[in-house]
């Protein structure tokens, strides 16, 4: 067996570090991603909601001359109003949009850190350091090009990752989601 060098060593916890990072990233990502489509539906909803009390509002003081009803209306309408202002800047669809492409482009890298790791003991150095010059700058591509996440994001991620590993399988989990020819064998 041939002993790594401590260089080597050394490359592959950075490769280990860089792996983590982007994990945490990725997944951080898809928190940001499924908080912002639970905003934008709730916001939907609420402007529904609105619209509709609004609309009967006004229709039922047509109907029965009531002054109520068309003060529940111009309420309503108002709330609606203010909500539709305050939104009227956020573009939610395209932030999912652009967070969904940033977890979809860093799965990759990620997917390639695994995969380098995985040839680590069969790569030379060299190939070693190409290889991860070449996925820190296709990272900072990412990086530079995604929106921005926020620290609530960060700490479900965190969360996910750490205590309900979120990213990772048993050996059990695996072979119940593979077909059974493909299974490993069960140890006795």
């Amino acid at each position: 067996m041939v002993q790594n060098s401590p260089h080597k060593e050394a490359l592959k916890t950075q490769i280990r570090e860089a792996y983590g990072r982007v994990t945490y990233t990725y997944t951080t990502h898809l928190k940001m991603m499924n908080r912002l489509v639970n905003l934008n539906k709730t916001v939907k909803y609420i402007q529904i909601a609105l619209s509709a009390i609004a609309t009967g509002g006004f229709v039922g003081s047509l109907i029965t001359d009531g002054l109520i009803l068309t003060c529940v209306g111009g309420l309503f309408s108002t709330g609606l109003l203010a909500l539709n202002l305050y939104f009227k800047d956020f573009n939610l669809f395209d932030e999912i949009k652009e967070h969904r492409t940033a977890a979809d482009n860093l799965w990759l890298i990620r997917e390639k850190y695994v995969s380098l790791l995985t040839d680590f003991s069969v790569l030379s150095e060299k190939e070693i350091v190409l290889q991860r010059d070449d996925l820190q700058e296709r990272t900072y591509e990412i990086y530079k090009l995604s929106p921005k996440t926020d620290s609530k994001s960060y700490a479900a991620a965190q969360k996910a990752l750490k205590f309900e590993e979120e990213q990772f399988f048993t050996a059990d989990e695996i072979d119940r989601m593979l077909p059974s020819h493909l299974r490993s064998p069960k140890e006795n």
